[in-house]
This record gives structure tokens, sequence and C-alpha cells, in this order.
């Protein structure tokens, strides 16, 4: 019995997704749930298991891109396991391809002849582009034909080029999800009146928290005390003063939401992922660092799901962990605003008149002013400064040991 794999439904609104790497061979024996594809959606990377053992025709070329239902391979079903075929299935599939490279390798090689002075087509199409006469230039080739190389070298020599130039390109296709990435934000830039405010932090206070609890933290948790807890419970206690950063347009409305899902802008393999925290305004210190671990290492393996993706009301991004001074971070659509954090680095500030050594990070909040007014966004932020320069009044109710369930 030969069964057709169908691409499943990774989420509602997808219609399509890309393969973007078949992890088996074609002719491979395959064993039930093994992974055989990484395909990319445009919200995330998910891999596509066997639905049954048996020998594997592949029905598509990585890079397609295939409808939801689309048959992408045949499973022979009846075929029986050749020996050694469990061995292969747990290869990892980066051997199996080096191994289907060494066959390759192995081949005898087909060679073109060239006639002395004739160039290949790559080098025929350089000469045509640069103007230069295939005469002028000496074959170093198979039989004297003409190279690229020979025509960099020689257009190097007529002085067109400095010496050592390097001028190579590379040409790559960007995945489903980057090229998504890259079309939520022009979006975002074109359909929102998006503006950015900025403010400043002293972070002397969460240091000096963090110096004297983080070990013990720790060892209870399991979890590090980080910034994302503080900037994470600073930002919800923020939303609650002003709803209105909260919210999002949905045709003529405005809805705005008693609860806080809040995103978090992380980097993982396949470029940026935004999971979401649900119901962040229930979590502790603890819970918000758990959680934060727990998305982190999921989009970094790749495992993030969609719906891990889906529905957050207000967006954390931190670039200051690949060294940012400033930026204007851009909404993530359809919420209304975002937040960036940056480095942190010891700048001179005025303290009770006298200028002082202080950690400060830089603050930013892009928001769309259709539905947000200057006053909010100014205060929101304010509100921000306030929780993270005095954490333990405005998010620890002046006890400290509970609020980190010391």
């Amino acid at each position: 019995m030969v069964l057709e794999m169908k691409v499943p439904s990774p989420g509602e609104s997808i219609t399509e997704v890309e393969i973007a790497e078949w992890l088996v061979q074609d002719g491979d024996y395959v064993e039930k749930d093994q992974a055989i594809a990484e395909v990319d959606s445009d919200k995330a990377t998910l891999e596509l298991p066997a639905e049954a053992s048996g020998i594997i025709t592949l029905k598509a070329e990585e890079g397609d891109a295939v409808a939801v239902g689309q048959v992408v391979c045949h499973i022979d079903t009846s075929a029986a396991a050749p020996s050694g075929a469990s061995a292969k299935k747990d290869a990892p599939a980066s051997v199996k391809k080096e191994e289907s490279k060494a066959e390759v390798k192995a081949e005898a090689p087909v060679v073109e002849n060239y006639a002395t002075g004739t160039p290949s087509p790559a080098a025929k199409k350089m000469l045509d582009e640069k103007g230069i006469d295939a005469s002028q230039v000496q074959g170093s080739g198979r039989d004297g034909r003409i190279t690229k190389a020979d025509v960099l070298e020689a257009n190097v020599s007529m002085g067109n080029t400095p010496e050592s130039a390097n001028r190579g390109h590379s040409r790559t296709k960007l995945s489903m999800l980057r090229r998504k990435v890259a079309e939520r934000l022009v979006s975002a830039k074109n359909e929102t009146a998006m503006l950015t405010t900025f403010n400043e932090v002293d972070m002397s206070a969460i240091f000096e928290l963090r110096k004297a609890h983080k070990e013990t933290f720790k060892e209870k948790h399991g979890v590090s005390l980080g910034f994302m807890s503080f900037f994470t419970l600073a930002c919800i206690r923020a939303l609650k003063l002003f709803p209105a950063v909260n919210s999002m347009i949905d045709g003529k409305e405005m809805i705005t939401y008693d609860f806080c899902d809040i995103s978090i802008a992380v980097s993982g393999p396949k470029g940026l992922m935004v999971p979401v925290i649900r119901n962040a305004e229930e979590l502790t210190f603890k819970g918000v660092e758990s959680e934060v671990k727990r998305l982190a290492i999921r989009a970094r393996d790749g495992q993030i799901t969609v719906d891990e993706m889906t529905g957050g009301t207000f967006t954390i991004s931190n670039g200051g962990v690949f060294g940012s001074m400033l930026s204007t971070p851009i909404i993530n659509p359809p919420q209304s605003a975002i937040l960036g954090m940056h480095n942190i680095v010891e700048r001179p500030v005025v303290k009770n008149g006298e200028i002082a050594i202080a950690p400060v990070m830089y603050l930013a909040l892009s928001y769309d002013h259709r539905i947000i007014d200057g006053k909010e966004s100014v205060g929101f932020l304010v509100a921000i400064k306030e929780a993270l320069e005095n954490p333990e009044e405005h998010l620890m109710s002046n006890d400290v040991k509970k609020a980190l369930e010391l």
C-alpha cells in the first residue's frame, strides 16, 4: 500500500508552507513518527513526522512552497525494512547528506571540452558585461579555456579594479518566516501612525537587588533573577495605569484588554521569534523568569509553535543583549505599542546635586498615535522608569523576600 503524505495545517490562517529541508533521502526506509522534513510557515519552523513506516518517495523539492493538504511524499508501507535500516534511520541528517555528497563525488566527473581561448559560459557573461575581448585574456583552465578567475585577473590588470579586490557575491532565498516578518514590518510602518518616545532609567536599585538576592533566588527556583522580570512587571503596572497602550484598532473600534499577554522578541535559529507570556499580570518574579526561560529554549531549539506566538497585547524587545545603545523598535501589529530595552552603560548622572556614576539604560517606546496620545505614551514610559528606579515600592510592595518568594 502506498500512503500519500499531505501537508498538515500548522494553524489557523496558514494556507501554505515551504519545504525548508528534507531530513531523509529519496528511497530511504523511514519509521513511523520519524522526522522527515522541516517546513517553514510564516510564523514558525515545524518538523514533519512520517505517518507510517516504509520506503519514502519525495514529491517536492527543498525551497518549494506547497499548499496545506498538498501531497509532498509517498510512503510504500508494504516495503520491508532493509538490513541496516535502523542504523540509517538513527544517523543524523547531516551525516546522511555527507554520505550522499561522497557518493556523488565518487562518480566519474563530466568534463566539458573547450578549445584554447574559449570562455566558459560564466566567463563569457563576465566578458560581455565588462566589455573585454576574449583574445585579451589568457586561459588557465582545462585545454586553455577561459575561467571566471581569468576574467577577474584580466580586469584587474587593465586597471578597472584595485588589486586583491574581492567582487564576489552570494544569493540566498529568504525563508517564508523571514519574508513574512519583512511584510509585517513594512505593513506596520505603512499602516500605523508610529512615533517613538525616549527616556532613561538608572538601574542602580535593580543591580543592588540582584546582587543581594540572585544566588538565593537561583538556588530556590532554578532560574536566574534577570532583567526581564523587572521590565515585564513594570510594563504590567504601566499598562494598568494607561490602558490605551494595551489596546488595538479593529476597523472603526478600539479593543482594550483587561489582561496582559506580553510578547517577548527573541532571536532564534530561523530569525526573529516573538513568543507570548500569557496572563503575565498573574505571574510573580519567579513565574516570569521561568516562562521567559522556557520560551527562549523552545525558540532556540526550533520547537516554538504558532499558538505560542499568537495573540500578544504588548511587546518587549531587548536589543541591549546585542549591544544596542538606542533604537526605534517597530510595532508588532496588530498591537499598538512596543518597548525597546538597550544596553546598560555606566554614565555620569546628577544625584543630590552631585555628579555620580550610575548604570543607565535608554528606553524607547514606539506607539500608534491613532489611539495613543503623546500624554499617554510619555506617562506610560515615565511609569516604567518609576517602577525600575524604585522596584521595592512599585513592584514588591516594600517586601522583597515575599516578592521573590525567598
